[in-house]
Order: C-alpha cells, then sequence, then structure tokens
C-alpha cells in the first residue's frame, strides 16, 4: 500500500475561561490532510482516502450537524473506502487560516462565511452587499442558479473550489442597548467579520466597523471593546452572546451564505467515482441543512427571549435608505453588474 502524507503546522487556539487571555500553541504535526492509497486494497475499516475539515463553529451548530451528516454518508456510499475528519471550534485555525491551508495543502476541506473568501475571491464581495436579496425564496434561487454555481468555482484559479451553500439566515445587529434605527449605531463600536464589505455597510450606518476574531468576541463584549455585533439567530445563541447582550435587531441586512471549499488540488486528485460520492453526500446534507437550520432560527429566538433578551424588529426602511452609498460605489463594475442580475432574478 503506498500512502502520500504531507506533514503541516496546526496551530491550536483557546481562550481562557476566567479572564479570556489566549494562549498560542504551535504543535508540529504528522497527519495526512489527503491520503491516497492505491495498489492491493484490503477489505475492512481502513480508509483509502481521508480528507480533514476545519471549521469555526460550535458542535450544535446546525451546520457543523450538516457536515456530520455528510461525512456519515461519504463513509455509507463509499462502503468505508473514503472518510471525512471534521475539526469544529477552530481547532486547525479560524476561517482566514483555514482557507490558506486550503490553498498550501494541508488541509482538505473547510467551511468558511461567504464574508472571510472577499479577500481570496473578490466576486463574492456580492454577498455582503445589504439588502440584495428580496427576501429567502429570492436567495436561493439565485444560490441554485447560474450566477451561485459560477461562484462557487470563482475561486479556482486560487486553489479553492466551492462544493455548496449552506443557509446561514439573515444575519442582524445585537448590542448591549437598543437599537432602532441606523441613528442609534453612531458611536457604536460594531463587530463585524474580516471582510471589506461588512466594514462599508457599518460604517454607512453610522457605527464604528472593528473586526474581532469570532472566538474572541464574547470576551470583547463582555469587557466593552466592542458594543455591538451582527449575526444570525443560531449563531448569537450557540455563542452565548445573548448572556451579554440583551437586544436584539431584526434588521436582516444581509444573508452571507456559508461555503463548503475543498482545495482545487485535493478535488483534482480524487477519482472520479470519489468525486462523485462526495458530491453526492454534500448535496443530501444541503437538503437536510436547511431543514434544521429553519427549526433552529425559530427556536433559538424563543430561547433567546426566554432568556430575557428583548427582540426588536425596527423599521427596515431606514436601514435600506442608509446603505445606498455602498450600492453606488459599485455602479458599472463587476460587482455592480452582478447586483443587476441578481436584481433581475424572479
Amino acid at each position: 500500500m503506498i500512502q502520500l502524507e504531507e506533514p503541516y503546522l496546526r496551530q491550536s487556539r483557546r481562550e481562557a475561561p476566567a479572564d479570556g487571555a489566549k494562549a498560542f500553541v504551535v504543535l508540529v504535526l504528522a497527519c495526512v490532510a489527503f491520503c491516497v492509497s492505491c495498489g492491493c486494497r484490503k477489505k475492512g475499516p481502513e480508509p483509502q482516502v481521508t480528507l480533514k475539515l476545519g471549521h469555526g463553529l460550535d458542535i450544535i451548530h446546525p451546520v457543523h450537524k450538516a457536515m456530520v451528516f455528510m461525512a456519515e454518508k461519504v463513509a455509507e456510499k463509499s462502503d468505508g473506502r473514503m472518510r471525512v475528519e471534521i475539526f469544529p471550534n477552530e481547532q486547525l485555525g479560524n476561517e482566514k487560516e483555514c482557507i490558506e491551508a486550503l490553498q498550501l495543502g494541508y488541509l482538505a476541506m473547510t467551511k468558511t462565511s461567504s464574508a472571510p473568501m472577499e479577500g481570496f475571491v473578490p466576486k463574492m464581495q456580492i454577498f455582503g452587499i445589504p439588502y440584495l436579496f428580496r427576501d429567502a425564496e429570492h436567495f436561493w434561487k439565485v444560490l441554485n442558479g447560474p450566477i451561485g454555481k459560477d461562484l462557487l468555482v470563482a475561486g479556482e484559479s486560487k486553489r479553492l473550489r466551492g462544493l455548496c451553500y449552506y443557509d446561514a439566515g439573515s444575519r442582524s445587529f445585537y448590542a448591549k442597548r437598543q437599537i432602532n434605527s441606523p441613528d442609534d449605531l453612531k458611536g457604536l463600536k460594531v463587530r463585524v467579520q474580516n471582510s471589506i464589505m461588512s466594514m462599508k455597510m457599518v460604517s454607512a450606518m453610522g457605527g464604528s466597523p472593528t473586526p474581532v476574531p469570532w472566538g474572541e468576541l464574547y470576551t470583547s463584549l463582555d469587557q466593552g471593546v466592542v458594543d455591538a455585533a451582527e449575526n444570525n439567530p443560531p449563531s448569537f445563541r450557540t455563542s452565548r452572546h445573548y448572556e451579554v447582550c440583551r437586544y436584539y435587531i431584526l434588521d436582516e441586512h444581509t444573508r452571507l451564505p456559508d461555503i463548503l471549499v475543498i482545495g482545487t488540488d485535493i478535488w483534482n486528485g480524487l477519482s472520479p467515482e470519489f468525486q462523485r460520492i462526495l458530491q453526492e453526500a454534500i448535496d443530501e446534507s444541503v437538503e437536510y441543512q436547511r431543514r434544521i437550520w429553519a427549526e433552529a432560527e425559530e427556536s433559538d429566538i424563543e430561547t433567546v427571549k426566554k432568556a430575557g433578551v428583548e427582540i426588536i424588529r425596527p423599521d427596515k426602511g431606514p436601514f435600506r435608505e442608509s446603505v445606498k452609498s455602498v450600492w453606488a460605489e459599485f455602479d458599472g463594475t463587476e460587482i455592480g453588474d452582478l447586483v443587476e442580475l441578481i436584481q433581475e432574478v424572479k
């Protein structure tokens, strides 16, 4: 049996529960991001292909559960010849670090929001245009159509191939005080992802955009490093940020999909059979994830309400008006052309 191995460095980041201090430990690991066995094949549980998948979500998050579902389907469809190993909670790095690891071949797959992908695939900025999608139906028509499919493979020249979109709902603000209009954001330090579009949006609304890694956000909110943040209901609940921010403002400014990404070299190294098995399992996991996501959104809103969070449903008109400058900035550009095409989708 011939096995291809590539060692890589894994940086494990953990946050101290008492004071939020971070300890960085660099471990030199002899591990396999992508293993292909050939020659004489043995019967039994020993896989011929193992793909390592790193991401930053908690194991109770519905997107993580969908990836577990996908891994189980891969093993089932391949009769154990193919395996996906999942490392959640930023065990293998944050979203940006995992994307870079894919490019270098140290990691096979990652789940990332579309926002960090902007730095690698500029066309992904389209998802950060606030109030771009009319509703969830419009959003999924775009993602499942030619525009969405083209965006998945737009990063192939950067060694990044998207395999699917997972539902991440709509993102809304949460804060330590009430926010009823963009005027209430003035003077507030608002945590955003490491995303040009997120920073543009918050600035247009009058807030002060402050990039903070997801793993550091609870402590940053608790200690006043930032005053507010924005995310979907399941992330607000599973992160326990509601313990610090007692107001959740359903302004629903963006819909940023989660994207399952594989290194292009890894994908091309798979046999046609294993490519088919992996894609089939992923497609089935998308259907499963959309079902459990809808259930999670509803139940998580009720959970944080019972925990004492006030749910605010503001007039979205002033929020939409405040971000017109973001739309105008892309007139006549590739992103602007994409905006027009998306608006034409009925």
